[in-house]
């Protein structure tokens, strides 16, 4: 073994992966010296949870409005809506029962009224269901 032998490779046949060291300066410290409780020293952000779970009364959440979500989903009622609209069964899925025999008794008014209903479950923010709470996304 000759002392060429026992150099270092080339670096044109040797991997640029093998030794990666980031570039650049490290992280400074903001003024005060202070870090956020929640910012890692390299600079990443930490995945922060809430602090309390939802209470039992709202397992779902709070609307904006103050009033807990219902358990009812918008988009399985904008879908049922709109494959079952003729029949009214996106409306017996809210609670809706009045509407949801008119639905029934007119063909969900000749499908021009199921159809339009399920376009509005599927985009509108508003709907809600048989006690006035909004529908959850």
């Amino acid at each position: 073994m000759t002392i060429a032998d026992t150099r270092q490779p080339n670096l044109r046949t040797r991997s640029p992966f093998l030794h990666c060291r980031p570039t650049g300066p490290p992280p400074r410290d903001p003024p005060g010296g202070r870090r956020p409780r929640n910012e890692d020293p390299r600079g990443a952000l930490s995945v922060s949870y809430p602090s309390q779970p939802p209470s039992a009364g709202a397992p779902y959440g709070v609307a904006p409005n103050g009033q807990p979500y219902s358990e009812k989903s918008k988009i399985v009622a904008g879908l049922l809506q709109l494959f079952l609209g003729g029949l009214g069964i996106g409306r017996f899925y809210t609670g809706h029962t009045g509407m949801a025999i008119a639905q029934l008794l007119t063909c969900g008014g000749l499908g021009v009224w199921s159809l339009i209903d399920a376009i509005i479950f599927l985009v509108s923010d508003t709907r809600t269901d048989k006690d006035g709470r909004l529908l959850r996304s």
